[in-house]
């Protein structure tokens, strides 16, 4: 047990010692401003990407049909 403790104490240790990119002053959403600004881009990054992924997929399973039927 004194293995998991110690590891927690360091765990909790580095994150104390830690940059954040938020003022510690603020309160509320703003303080999570930038996080929840670069987890929206992701997310949509995410969303386009899947899109155009699925639309390749689908034109090459339409092509390779095709060339099935010619065969």
């Amino acid at each position: 047990m004194t293995r998991v403790t110690k590891f927690f104490r360091e765990v909790t240790d580095e994150l104390r010692r830690a940059s954040w990119p938020w003022d510690a002053k603020e309160r509320g959403l703003k303080r999570y401003r930038e996080l929840i600004d670069s987890t929206v881009v992701v997310f949509i990054a995410t969303l386009l990407l899947a899109g155009w992924i699925s639309l390749w997929d689908t034109v090459l399973v339409y092509f390779m049909r095709a060339l099935n039927w010619l065969v």
